[in-house]
């Protein structure tokens, strides 16, 4: 259940009834410090896009919705009664939204002048896309890599593996980061960064949002390969990084505060592999994080790490052979 405030005329700008161009869906889970920051580089981009901002607070335990509602009154405030997660968080939100794009923006992120513009522009001008990201910087002004192909059944038996150690310099893993890319320049790509994604409304709708399984991580993974794989074909869409358009990321803000981090993403990873590669997949997924669990108690084991520090491993693991 969630409790909307609509805290401001919700027609703007000459659309009339129509709506914003734009709806910008922020999602928090106690980000309260960034949250501010991140609604505050909007406002101060108020003049750029016909826009809304709707903030989804994911029953924060800190001040979070009670700082939007007092600082930033012209935002629409949708205060959920738990934490439903990133996925269905943010499909709130979306449900919410009237504008013909909708921009999913995190909360640790600050839009700078001409983002919004350059990335709306584009789909503007570019109908063959779908949708489309920023370039996400860190706050030194260095390009974050996180740019990625669409992950394959190789790339599980590599990634945070001993494959992966043994040897250092393999193709799947290169191709996966696109280690080839230094994300100074546009280009199409399978999966761009999440932490900012625009898409056309009527798009996501078609698609339904995100899958709700996917409750925190590869969300974002899914939704690009249905977009590039369920959509009419003869419309091309395809899903752009534009370099052009930059946004501050403070990266991991919420998820390194969720001390069950690990064994959602162990979780969530199994479940876009069933989804994406069926039987064989899930199974090799689950084979994947045993193998990983088994390493990460025999280090522990052997630093004299406490017993429930494994358990907590193992637990991890029985819940991915038992979802």
């Amino acid at each position: 259940m969630s409790q909307v405030e609509s805290q401001r005329d919700r027609t703007h700008g000459d659309r009339g009834s129509s709506g914003p161009l734009l709806s910008i869906v922020v999602l928090s889970w106690n980000t309260s410090d960034l949250l501010a920051a991140c609604l505050a580089s909007l406002r101060a981009v108020r003049s750029e896009v016909d826009f809304e901002v709707i903030v989804v607070d994911n029953d924060s335990s800190d001040d979070s919705a009670d700082r939007v509602a007092r600082e930033f009154p012209e935002m629409t405030l949708v205060r959920n009664e738990r934490n439903d997660g990133y996925a269905i968080g943010n499909n709130i939100g979306a449900g919410h939204a009237r504008g013909e794009y909708v921009l999913l923006l995190n909360s640790d992120t600050e839009v700078g002048p001409g983002a919004l513009s350059t990335l709306v522009g584009f789909l503007v001008t570019h109908p063959e896309h779908g949708a489309c990201a920023p370039r996400l910087d860190y706050p030194d002004g260095t390009p974050q890599l996180s740019c990625k192909t669409f992950p394959t059944l190789m790339t599980a038996v590599f990634f945070d593996t001993a494959f992966d150690r043994w040897f250092p310099d393999n193709r799947t893993l290169a191709r996966y980061f696109m280690r080839d890319f230094d994300h100074t320049t546009s280009r199409d790509v399978d999966q761009p960064p999440g932490a900012a994604f625009l898409v056309r409304r009527p798009l996501w709708e078609a698609l339904g949002g995100f899958d709700p399984e996917l409750w925190l991580f590869f969300n974002d993974v899914d939704l690009c390969r249905r977009i590039h794989e369920r959509c009419d074909r003869r419309l091309g869409w395809r899903v752009a990084y534009v370099a052009e358009a930059r946004i501050l990321h403070h990266e991991g803000a919420s998820t390194s505060q969720f001390p069950e981090f690990g064994g959602i993403w162990h979780r969530n990873r199994m479940a876009y592999y069933r989804k994406a590669f069926g039987a064989r997949g899930a199974l090799l997924a689950r084979l994947m994080t045993t193998w990983r669990g088994v390493e990460e108690v025999r280090t522990l084991r052997r630093n004299g790490a406490p017993a429930e520090a494994r358990r907590q491993i193992w637990r991890a693991v029985r819940e991915v052979w038992a979802a």
